[in-house]
């Protein structure tokens, strides 16, 4: 499959094009296929689609756009799940796809070092063929949030390089006409793009049109000086000065160091005037991997800003992030614009030997710039005089590497237009004035893969692709941890890339492996660390037992005992020197390195008992911040069931009000960790309690796959210490969601437990509870008699609930009453459901009442009734951000429109339906989708279609031993042959009608009826 988004979104599959949907599933698309196969998190793509402010609805909402697509690939043929889901995040399925940006890019890069090569020819061909792969603006008419406007512009900049070094190439190649169109092209895009004015000036002179060479010249300086109040650049003036002297435009050459700009100009040494532009730059990195946005960005900033004052650009990054050799590597590009000088002084703000003081850094530029050491004078502001003097008439790059605070730098700033500052630092810079700073990102995994190849060589990790690729995830994606990991890779050549990585497997010494002779990834944290002071440094070494991905606040108050006011102090002192990142406003996450350096701090510094201490209090603090939002969503049944003592820290917990579901969201998987946490360290009544009180949060948002993790390590603690209160509920609440997920057998199995359990601790309130819980399990076993008898019992019972509770077994009881045709005294239990429902303000079980409502009446025929209260019961679930069951409902809904005729409408609700309930998991649900969706679509005239769908149903419901859909697929595929195979259409109901008399259910009198009928016309169909 080819996917273009050079110009506007489009896909080709098995010659086909098919239709990509909405705006936003246009994004989502565009998104995944712009990061070449990485996994884009739940996350990343919500910021992607609401920037600003993203609905409740978001998650789901970002489900259901992956769940379109993938059904869209695979409607048009394109085999196995195109979109694949992993974890909490989507990627493209590797090797199933080209994009034509992914080929653009490499075309590019192989171009540029063909020319690098010398083969001028080759390298004119790869850049023209990449160049040709453009069809417009990139993904024109397609939504752009963040990332992916990041991705255009980078793309963007990538384009007019490859077109200035096709131009110089075609120059080179005596074929400057050529170049013309292209370069014509290129500053209709850029029109203040000064290199490719160059190229334009240099190709009409060399095609020998001169008053064209001297007209774009104007041009040139007309369009620099109207838009940026700035004259040409040397080297744009250099080239004119060529054109009014007749002289030969010079060879192109790679300029060194520079493997992402274009080719540049040799500057001839017989017509130099003065001696070379000094450069104290470092020596740059052999290869540079990534960053491609941060430095499209700060130089159009520069370009932008350059004309009025002096742009200066703060690089943040924790430590080995690459700052430096991002800011040198920005230099170095910055450099024909500012030709006269590149300084560059290490300031050592976290180093053991001092930082630099500004007086004496001072010195150092001034000699850096040729000034004589007799006119420097002693006095820091005579030196920052004379050095603002010497920058006032130079165009220079200044590199201030390594700055440890504001007033460290404020001196050497310059004050007149005409440099360019480049400051790196690990801390924040408060007072400086200047543009926002740009925060270095960690690399992703392409750029990660490609820097090991720069350090270990492109055949050994080519060799282990996959084993590669863990190294890079088990180095942080950081720059530093990847280049000493190929550095180790490099000096022992006998090594395979599957050692280091068993190396680093070693969780004891992860970081002792990540070292090159006196260089380590923790000696370059040390240096953030050491410096702080012993409060900061308690709080850093115990957040390393917070085992979940990020934390708040309140988390580090409970885990270092401090007040919220101060833990937020010190969070933000981290925050400022990058050993701690705020991901959003209030929510903090560590790197996995400098986690483990935490851990490996924490362990040698803090005792056993520190530790255990600060794990205590982080559990109570949370288990009782889950239990107040359970209260919301739960109306009180949590509290009976999870009895605990006050809250250690009083002062951390607060009301939840309507902010539960949204605090269940941010925090759920932080519980999912801490309760595998609290069982392994031996705090079982923690995790088992924990877990329950994540439990209806997670039923309600379909995260079945939490609550089996959850409640499977709950249950393993309570067992542990023979609590049955805890194994009771543990099992209960894992049977839900077996049910849920169609593991029928395991449902009952665990109910059985929880029934045993009760009864050996004499709890008749639970012990009637989950009795009442086998009722939805045999119903959708198919044992609907065992379901209504089990649950007419329970509702003689009434003493197992108080006037406060809404019986649970009134919804599976009416279900199944429903299904046998017993439709009156269905609905009699459902609206008693809804009135104990209102009575207690529950929300949760009313919009479930009107959805079961609604159901029976569409069994009844009574669709304009139904449509109302399914919609009612959808809507509910908008407001409060209940979607549990909501896939039920719009399939119901689905089936109403039908029976009113709106068969367009039925089948976009169920097909709606059937993506919520493969997104969620719930694979009775997803066969009662497929069937009712079948059904539609074989009315609208698409036989093909639904008999997919119905064979569709009849594998998921056989696969989760479901028989009444199995024996409404069967059914559904009968009709399917009624006309084209009598006999296979008879087979077919006969196996439906051994599955609904066993059941007795109404279906089986229809399909009698039918039969008889298929058996009258057989004889004449086949003979």
């Amino acid at each position: 499959m080819e996917i273009k988004v050079l110009g506007e979104l489009a896909v080709r599959t098995s010659g086909a094009h098919p239709a990509l949907g909405t705006p936003k599933q246009k994004t989502v698309l565009a998104l995944l296929a712009v990061q070449a196969g990485r996994l884009v998190t739940i996350d990343e793509l919500v910021d992607e689609l609401w920037p600003e402010d993203p609905p409740k609805s978001a998650v789901p909402n970002v489900r259901t756009y992956a769940a379109n697509l993938r059904r869209t690939f695979e409607a048009a043929g394109n085999g196995p799940s195109l979109v694949l889901r992993e974890g909490d995040g989507y990627r493209l399925r590797p090797g199933a796809f080209r994009v034509d940006l992914l080929e653009f890019t490499a075309e590019s890069a192989e171009a540029r070092e063909s020319a690098r090569r010398g083969n001028l020819e080759q390298a004119e061909e790869l850049a023209s063929r990449a160049l040709g792969r453009w069809r417009g603006r990139m993904l024109a008419g397609v939504p752009l949030g963040p990332l992916l406007s990041m991705s255009v512009v980078s793309a963007q900049e990538q384009r007019l390089t490859t077109v200035e070094l096709l131009a110089e190439l075609r120059i080179a190649l005596e074929r400057p006409e050529t170049a013309v169109p292209v370069l014509r092209e290129a500053l209709a895009l850029d029109p203040l793009r000064e290199p490719a004015h160059v190229l334009l000036v240099r190709a009409m002179h060399a095609r020998g049109d001169h008053p064209g060479a001297l007209a774009a010249y104007e041009s040139a300086r007309t369009a620099l000086a109207e838009k940026l109040g700035i004259e040409p650049g040397a080297e744009l003036r250099r080239v004119h000065r060529l054109v009014m002297e007749g002289g030969q435009t010079p060879a192109p050459v790679m300029e060194p160091g520079n493997n992402t700009g274009p080719l540049r100009p040799a500057t001839p040494t017989s017509d130099t005037r003065r001696p070379a532009p000094a450069s104290w730059l470092p020596r740059p990195v052999p290869y540079f991997v990534g960053r491609a946005e941060i430095l499209v960005r700060l130089t159009a900033e520069t370009r932008r800003l350059a004309a009025r004052t002096t742009p200066v650009h703060v690089i943040e990054g924790m430590a080995g992030s690459g700052k430096t050799t991002t800011a040198v590597h920005l230099a170095r590009l910055l450099r024909p614009s500012f030709p006269d000088a590149a300084l560059f002084i290490d300031l050592r703000g976290h180093g053991d030997s001092g930082a630099v003081a500004p007086v004496a850094a001072l010195g150092t530029l001034l000699r850096q710039l040729g000034v004589p050491s007799a006119r420097i004078p002693a006095e820091q502001d005579y030196r920052a005089e004379l050095w603002r003097r010497e920058l006032a008439h130079r165009r220079c790059v200044v590199v201030l590497d390594n700055a440890a605070t504001t007033d460290q730098v404020l001196p050497l700033l310059p004050s007149e237009p005409g440099a360019v500052v480049i400051v790196t630092t690990r801390r924040r810079l408060d007072g400086l004035d200047v543009s926002p700073p740009c925060a270095l990102p960690l690399l992703t995994p392409t750029e990660g893969l490609a820097l090991l190849e720069s350090a270990a060589g492109r055949d050994r990790v080519a060799a282990e692709p996959e084993t590669a690729a863990a190294v890079v995830r088990k180095c942080g994606f950081l720059p530093l941890a990847i280049r000493l990991a190929g550095a180790r890779l490099a000096h022992r050549p006998a090594w395979r890339v599957g050692d280091l990585a068993r190396l680093l497997d070693d969780t004891t010494s992860h970081l002792g492996h990540l070292a090159v002779r006196e260089r380590t990834v923790a000696g370059a944290f040390a240096t953030s660390y050491e410096p702080l002071s012993s409060p900061v440094k308690r709080l850093f070494r115990l957040l390393s037992v917070h085992p979940g991905p990020h934390f708040t606040v309140p988390m580090a108050a409970a885990l270092a005992g401090e007040a919220a006011p101060t833990a937020a102090r010190i969070l933000d002192e981290l925050v400022d020197c990058h050993l701690v990142e705020e991901a959003r406003s209030g929510r903090y996450r560590m790197h996995d390195l400098i986690r483990r350096y935490s851990v490996e701090l924490s362990l040698a510094t803090d005792g056993s008992d520190s530790r255990e201490a600060a794990r205590v209090q982080l559990l109570d603090f949370v288990l009782h911040s889950a239990l107040t939002a359970a209260d919301v969503l739960e109306s009180g049944l949590v509290r009976r069931q999870v009895p605990v003592a006050a809250p250690y820290r009083s002062d951390l917990v607060g009301p939840m009000d309507g902010q539960a579901v949204d605090w269940f969201e941010d925090e759920r998987p932080n519980i999912v960790a801490l309760v595998a946490s609290a069982g392994e360290n031996g705090h079982h009544r923690y995790a088992w309690q924990l877990a329950r009180a994540v439990w209806r949060f997670c039923y309600i948002r379909a995260y079945f796959e939490d609550i089996i993790a959850t409640h499977g390590h709950g249950l393993s603690a309570a067992e542990a210490v023979d609590d049955l209160a805890g194994t009771a509920l543990m099992n209960n609440y894992l049977a839900s969601a077996l049910v849920r997920t169609g593991n029928y057998q395991g449902a009952l199995d665990h109910l059985a437990a929880a029934v045993a359990a009760c009864e050996r601790q004499g709890d008749r309130s639970n012990l009637f509870r989950f009795r009442a819980n086998l009722v939805a399990v045999y119903w959708l076993r198919g044992d609907l008699h065992e379901a209504v008898e089990v649950g007419e019992a329970a509702m003689r019972d009434s003493g197992g609930y108080n006037n406060h509770e809404v019986p649970s077994e009134l919804t599976n009881l009416g279900l199944a009453l429903g299904t046998l045709g017993r439709h009156e005294k269905a609905l009699h239990i459902h609206r008693l459901h809804l009135f104990r429902a209102r009575v207690n303000g529950d929300y949760f079980h009313i919009l479930n009442a009107l959805g079961h409502i609604g159901a029976v009446k569409t069994r009844m025929g009574h669709h304009a009734a139904a449509v109302p209260l399914l919609r009612a019961s959808v809507a509910l679930r908008e407001r409060t951000g209940h979607r549990y069951a909501e896939a039920e409902v719009r399939n119901d809904l689905g089936v109403a429109l039908r029976g009113l005729g709106q068969i367009s409408a039925a089948i976009r609700e169920q097909e709606h339906a059937l993506q919520l309930a493969m997104d969620s998991g719930e694979s009775h649900v997803e066969a009662a989708a497929l069937n009712e969706l079948g059904l539609s679509l074989a009315q609208s005239g698409d036989d093909r279609r639904s008999a997919g769908m119905f064979h569709a149903a009849l594998r998921v419901a056989t696969r989760i031993s479901h028989p009444y859909e199995q024996g409404r697929a069967l059914a559904g595929l009968a009709e399917h042959f009624v006309t084209t195979d009598p006999a296979e259409a008879r087979r077919h109901w006969e196996r439906a009608l051994a599955i609904f008399r066993r059941m007795g259910v109404p279906e089986c009198f229809e399909v009698e009826r039918r039969l008889a009928e298929t058996a009258r016309v057989a004889p004449a169909a086949t003979g």
